[in-house]
């Protein structure tokens, strides 16, 4: 669990905004967290999360002033590219990079609840399933949805999950879940703050990959 807690991100202040600079040094260490999942099968996850978050670090680097909050650089762009925003720049990769967080997001609290096929309990089926209901299936067409359907069924166990967080050291299931449920208090309340300011600004596409 020390690959989380280790990289933790940050307490919102009371206005919400989201930091740039600190949101993407935390995010920068999500592709080793899938690696726990399977380096392999999960690759093309990965690469996704990697290629969004390259994105919006080419933008934010441009100027940092500018771009000190993703609010900030949601503003801008909407200003910048008019009628074609939101399918442009850092903010088409925000949107698919916010629905990578959820998936992460519900699936490790599906984990830390102890959400399970009673008849295999050390499967991750159960959770990955939700998480991929509740983020990413109504985005993917027919193709898509089979292809992480394969991924799902050839997930880890969920002892060989909890020990590669844990960077292959040996530590108590409950120990390990104790810590996922302190790394989601601030991951869950950023992604969350995310999905409401693109909803606010209208800049969700429902369109299908």
């Amino acid at each position: 669990m020390a690959l989380l807690m280790d990289h933790q991100f940050r307490l919102l202040p009371a206005d919400k905004q989201v930091e740039t600079r600190p949101f993407l040094e935390a995010c920068s260490y999500l592709p080793f967290f899938i690696d726990c999942l399977g380096p392999t099968l999960f690759a093309p996850i990965k690469a996704e999360i990697t290629g969004n978050l390259t994105k919006i670090k080419a933008v934010y680097e441009s100027n940092p002033g500018k771009y000190k909050t993703l609010q900030q650089i949601l503003e801008a762009e909407k200003e910048q590219h008019g009628s074609q925003w939101p399918r442009v720049g850092a903010t088409l990769a925000l949107m698919w990079l916010k629905r990578g967080l959820r998936f992460i997001q519900v699936f490790l609290q599906s984990v830390a609840d102890g959400e399970r096929d009673e008849a295999n309990p050390n499967l991750l089926r159960v959770n990955f399933s939700k998480a991929y209901d509740a983020s990413l299936r109504k985005y993917h067409g027919w193709l898509m949805q089979n292809l992480h359907k394969a991924i799902m069924y050839a997930a880890p166990y969920k002892t060989d999950f909890l020990k590669s967080l844990s960077k292959g050291r040996e530590v108590k299931d409950e120990e390990c879940l104790e810590k996922i449920r302190k790394f989601l208090n601030n991951f869950s309340a950023t992604v969350d703050t995310i999905y409401e300011v693109f909803s606010k600004m209208n800049a969700d596409l429902e369109y299908k990959v």
